[in-house]
């Protein structure tokens, strides 16, 4: 598969956030340690330091923002979530929809269309740290996934459609967390409910969570970042070439 996209010195960011941290920690308890001791120049200083140190990373992290563009990858094409020393890449593989899913009493009527999306995540071997064993799993950090419309309205999956596919195809539920040995893969169904009128949606997978994707400098969930997407159209094939 073809790589649209692969965060740029993700380590070095890591230790950026890091570093501030640690300057931040100090000049805190060079704070503290000035008031004990009632010496104000050192409080003072400490609390400059740390504004100098808390506001150059503020700037760094709302200009990477500021400079990004939003990227859209076609289907097939892959985008990576950086693990520090390894990489899972994540793509699209397929999109369908449909009315009803299920069987039986399992069966579910959409409210409006059904969009499944199937999504596949293989751990990259080739990003492997020369510090990691060839055979140790990766625990992934945990994501969530959200389909867009062309007005930028959200929709989360629908977990009583997912569970109607799921036994209507003898299949066990698969978590973004699902542990990987390097050079393994899976696939995954996502199910959303649309509205009948929604055109050219888009997939958003991203970390879920909080801290420390919004923090880290060109993460795509930090302040005024754009943002990643899937387009969910399969490619064109090429047309045969005609006779002269």
């Amino acid at each position: 598969m073809e790589a649209g996209f692969m965060p740029e010195n993700a380590p070095l960011v890591v230790l950026t956030l890091m570093g501030t941290c640690f300057l931040l920690g100090v000049a805190g308890l060079i704070a503290i340690y000035g008031l004990v001791k009632g010496r104000r120049k050192a409080v003072k200083k400490s609390v400059l330091a740390g504004a100098i140190v808390a506001g150059g990373y503020l700037v760094l992290l709302l200009g990477a923002s500021v400079v990004s563009d939003e990227k859209v990858l076609a289907m097939g094409q892959q985008k990576y979530f950086c693990e520090i020393d390894c990489h899972e890449a994540y793509s699209i593989v397929g999109a369908r929809t449909a009315k009803t899913i299920g069987e039986a009493e399992d069966q579910r009527t959409a409210a409006g269309t059904f969009y499944i999306v199937t999504v596949k995540v293989w751990f990259d071997e080739d990003t492997i740290s020369s510090r990691r064993a060839k055979d140790m799993p990766l625990y992934p950090n945990p994501r969530m996934a959200l389909l867009i419309d062309q007005h930028g309205q959200e929709y989360e999956s629908s977990p009583a459609a997912q569970r109607a596919l799921e036994r209507a195809e003898g299949k066990a539920t698969i978590e973004f967390t699902q542990p990987l040995k390097p050079g393994e893969s899976y696939t995954r169904e996502l199910v959303f409910d649309v509205p009948g009128d929604v055109a050219n949606p888009r997939l958003y997978v991203t970390l879920a969570g909080g801290i420390p994707g919004p923090l880290l400098i060109g993460h795509e969930r930090s302040p005024l970042h754009k943002r990643i997407l899937f387009d969910l159209t399969p490619p064109a094939k090429p047309q045969a070439k005609g006779r002269l």
